[in-house]
């Protein structure tokens, strides 16, 4: 009997929901690293504040501690960052583990996110702020680091795909 491959029953081991879900752990585990070991590049070499211009006046490496979420916003709430994240995870690791129909690209953008919310949760666990140090004078006012790339990046993406599916299902054009 064959199996349409989009369709994903609870309890069905087929080796494309598995791929999917090592996809998610790769995934994740890829944007931890990366995170962490240029965070610990940060903390090894730069004193904080200091900035190091690679592209005078348009890049440079700026280490500072967010005690925030996105562009600094609610400063000093740590735990509150903590529990919400831990909570975020949690659910992209169940959906990816245990809802029905999340292709393999999906779950792998997830790992991203998820990979990018740890991150930064390892972060606020061990300093009470996150490590950023990406700073794009001129054009961006705020200083960043990897896992906030992957999640932004990851929830673009995700979005873009909601959306081309969604213009495929309306346009009447068949699914590949």
């Amino acid at each position: 009997m064959m199996m349409e491959s989009r369709s994903i029953k609870y309890g069905n081991k087929r080796k494309s929901d598995a791929k999917g879900k090592i996809g998610f752990l790769l995934g994740a585990l890829f944007v931890l690293l990366a995170d962490q070991i240029s965070k610990y590049a940060v903390l090894t070499n730069m004193e904080l504040y200091e900035t190091i211009p690679v592209i005078p006046d348009f890049f440079h490496l700026t280490y500072i501690l967010n005690s925030g979420a996105s562009f600094g916003m609610l400063q000093q709430r740590t735990m509150l960052f903590i529990l919400l994240t831990s909570l975020v995870i949690l659910f992209m690791v169940w959906m990816v583990f245990f809802w029905q129909g999340l292709d393999k690209p999906i779950r792998i953008l997830l790992g991203f996110i998820a990979g990018g919310a740890l991150g930064n949760l390892v972060d606020r666990i061990r300093f009470g702020a996150v490590v950023d140090f990406v700073d794009f004078r001129g054009i961006w006012p705020y200083i960043f680091n990897v896992a906030d790339v992957a999640v932004v990046c990851g929830g673009i993406l995700l979005a873009i795909i909601y959306m081309y599916a969604e213009w495929e299902k309306g346009s009447g054009k068949p699914k590949h």
